[in-house]
């Protein structure tokens, strides 16, 4: 499989696993103003005082979160099989950033309970992780054989987070997809990926439901999604149209989720199960009524395309349906019942926010001519506000790699007070990414330049005051995580725009905290409550 589909891989100079290391208690000193040591003396700073109206529950949970094909490498080890970003890395030339692959990343297949991660994040007393099982690597070629050696991997890595007192939480997807299922019959464009990943989280979850009660089965499916339909030449084709294609795969999400969290809920009664959402608060660009329907279709065929059947009716928005009606297998009465309630908390992406307006001619006329670039959504989007308004942008922009990201954190309650208001999740909402890319971090050299992070150390502080002004008004927030635990393979964007609370040394492997993550551990230092 490897030599025929994908090629030579990169191998790591530790390639066995590697023993414990303390971290070393000058790591642990917080950058000022969060810290003054007493010699030299003299620094000034405005104080502020301590919002009493604000705090976080005690049973709040928080963390830092990752991806396995982001940074595990070892690619090849130990039985794992090719999965299409092996693929989109190594043979589709240019579709990453300078070509770079996932092969070794941060390597922390190897170094799982050292220095690396679990032990460092421990010591800044995080109490929970969150990362992602790759499913190539317990089944090579996507079912068939279970590989024991992946299993007993990720039962280090659980081990390792419970010996530290850090919280496991598992993804079972995260974008990897087996290379072979996408070649056999189309990946997630076929209904015939339900079984199989049932069956796949029926083997995980029964390996690890002792230890772990904290699951999301998908992440980000209307991203990876999205990026149906793939680089043609490299993967079987289909004669699905391209744009009906990322429907097909929401669709069969949406059954293999439903499917598994049922699974989950019976043999993991007490578990939290739920699936990853992502977007953005959604702002009408003018007060408009076309632009307040604009918003609406945007709600409508993003987070509400997987969260309207989830935690409202088992089926799609009208919006939505009256497009997929056209070429979708409509859901039976029991499919509905399957989708409707599959989740325990409305777990979300939530980066950044923009604004929404409706196309030149109007939404109807896009909705008539299905060669509009902006059919079958109709809506446009933009970070700046109207020109009457001053055309700033909504928030900072991120590094030019991320031009979709801007600090835009004082939507952040009326995004979270939306979603409780829309679906009315049960079990609360959990942001469950949340980052940001240092702009031109990755041209930096000097360590003491990288550690200092200065626009992602305010994007952490204002995003929790946030979420803080949230629960004060009465939203029910029940977590968060951060992205990410560490630099990264940034997908597309390669190595070269840097999300993580940790620089990475890719020749060394060695982590070296930035003052972001003391940021954001200084938020529960001051408003958990104890």
């Amino acid at each position: 499989l490897w030599d025929l589909f994908v090629g030579p891989i990169s191998t790591a100079s530790v390639n066995t696993t590697v023993a414990p290391t303390p971290v070393p208690s000058s790591e642990l000193i917080p950058p000022p103003p969060l810290y003054y040591s007493p010699f030299p003396s003299g620094q000034q700073q405005p104080t502020y005082p301590k919002n009493a109206s604000w705090s976080f529950p005690p049973n709040f949970w928080w963390g830092v979160a990752s991806a396995a094909y982001q940074v595990e490498g070892a690619a090849k080890d130990e039985g794992r099989g090719p999965s299409i970003w092996d693929v989109l890395t190594h043979r589709v030339t240019n579709f990453i950033a300078h070509n770079d692959t996932g092969d070794i990343a941060d390597n922390q297949y190897y170094l799982v309970p050292s220095l690396a991660d679990i032990a460092r994040i421990a010591a800044l007393g995080v109490p929970y992780y969150s990362f992602s099982i790759s499913w190539s690597r317990v089944f090579t070629f996507g079912s068939g054989p279970v590989n024991e050696e992946a299993l007993a991997h990720y039962d280090d890595m659980i081990n390792t987070c419970l010996q530290y007192n850090v919280t496991p939480m598992v993804t079972l997807y995260h974008w990897d997809l087996p290379l072979v299922l996408q070649n056999t019959y189309g990946g997630w464009l076929s209904q015939n990926i339900v079984n199989d990943f049932v069956k796949y989280a029926r083997v995980v979850f029964g390996r690890y439901g002792d230890r772990v009660q904290h699951w999301f089965t998908i992440n980000e499916p209307i991203v990876f999604c999205g990026f149906y339909p793939l680089p043609s030449h490299y993967f079987t084709q289909t004669s699905i149209p391209a744009k009906q294609q990322p429907f097909f795969c929401g669709q069969n999400v949406l059954l293999a989720h439903a499917e598994a969290y049922r699974l989950g809920k019976s043999m993991i009664p007490n578990s939290m199960i739920s699936f990853k959402n992502n977007g953005g608060h959604k702002i009408p660009l003018t007060n408009s009524s076309a632009d307040a329907q604009a918003v609406q279709r945007a709600w409508d065929f993003n987070e509400g395309w997987f969260a309207t059947p989830t935690f409202l009716t088992g089926d799609y928005a009208p919006s939505l349906k009256a497009y997929v009606s056209t070429f979708l297998t409509p859901f039976t009465a029991e499919q509905k019942q399957l989708i409707n309630g599959t989740a325990d908390v409305f777990a979300h992406d939530a980066y950044t926010s923009q604004f929404y307006y409706a196309p030149d001619g109007g939404i109807d006329a896009c909705l008539a001519n299905s060669s509009n670039p902006l059919y079958p959504v109709c809506v446009n989007t933009t970070y700046t506000y109207s020109t009457a308004d001053g055309g700033w942008n909504i928030g900072p922009a991120a590094d030019p790699g991320s031009p979709w990201l801007h600090k835009a954190t004082d939507w952040v309650p009326a995004f979270l007070r939306y979603i409780q208001d829309t679906w009315k999740p049960a079990g609360g909402i959990a942001v469950t990414e949340f980052g940001f890319a240092e702009p031109f971090e990755y041209s930096k050299t000097l360590l003491a330049d990288i550690r200092w992070d200065p626009i992602r150390s305010q994007y952490y502080h204002d995003y929790m005051q946030g979420i803080l002004i949230a629960l004060s008004e009465g939203v029910n927030v029940v977590g968060c995580l951060a992205w990410s635990i560490v630099d990264n393979l940034e997908w597309s964007s390669g190595y070269t725009v840097k999300f993580g609370m940790q620089y990475v040394n890719f020749t060394t492997q060695e982590r070296t905290y930035k003052a972001s993550f003391f940021y954001y551990v200084d938020a529960f230092n001051q408003y958990l409550q104890k």
